[in-house]
């Protein structure tokens, strides 16, 4: 019997760090059982030409019901439930391979923002009952970031129309955090429950909770 599946996909490490701790939610859920779905995961590289090629690869591998796509947001002290994605690439670094676009448009002539179609209401009152740091964030910034969760939104849009799907941004690990803002970071096993709680939140839910929102960052 085919089981269902949720596609979640992490960046490998970038900015001279070591480790991602979006590559280590990812492989840390991999392969468990969520609300009767399996989660897949996808790795993607920090790389402004290759990060939305293996996306789309990974959407036409899993064909899933669910994507989450995560990233590190290092300065941030919570999970951060990204809202929309814009049309921009504005590099404030070079990625892995060495491109530093700046004033570019994600995808010329595309809309200049897509919003998430994640329940992130829901998501965030599920994540505050259960002690979880957690905000409703209005920006995902303007690098790969930002640049794979548009393209996750304009795929799903365009091409995966029954799929629902949206970003999350994850703090610095402790071990992280200790190197540049002790009060910045947050334990891997914290993320990772707060994760789990976040796939089957959406999974469960179907009109988003109507309430006032919450946006930090």
């Amino acid at each position: 019997m085919n089981v269902p599946c949720v596609l979640i996909t992490g960046f490998e490490p970038f900015a001279e760090e070591t480790v991602n701790p979006s590559e280590c939610i990812v492989r840390a859920l991999e392969g468990e059982i969520i609300e009767g779905h399996r989660i897949a995961g996808a790795v993607l590289p920090v790389s402004f030409e290759d990060a939305p090629i293996q996306l789309a690869q990974a959407l036409e591998d899993h064909r899933p019901a669910l994507v989450i796509a995560l990233g590190q947001a290092g300065g941030r002290a919570d999970i951060s439930l990204e809202r929309v994605a814009i049309n921009l690439i504005d590099a404030r670094i070079a990625d892995n391979r060495g491109l530093q676009p700046m004033d570019t448009p994600v995808l010329d002539n595309g809309p200049g923002a897509y919003f998430s179609s994640l329940p992130l209401k829901a998501m965030h009152a599920c994540l505050r009952e259960a002690a979880v740091p957690v905000s409703l964030s209005l920006s995902a910034g303007s690098f790969v970031c930002n640049q794979v969760f548009y393209w996750l939104a304009h795929l799903l849009a365009t091409e995966h129309p029954q799929v629902r799907g949206g970003f999350i941004h994850v703090p610095w690990m402790t071990e992280q955090a200790e190197r540049h803002a002790p009060d910045k970071g947050m334990p891997l096993e914290t993320m990772v429950h707060g994760l789990r709680l976040a796939i089957a939140c959406a999974l469960r839910t179907g009109e988003d909770l109507r309430v006032a929102g919450g946006a930090t960052h």
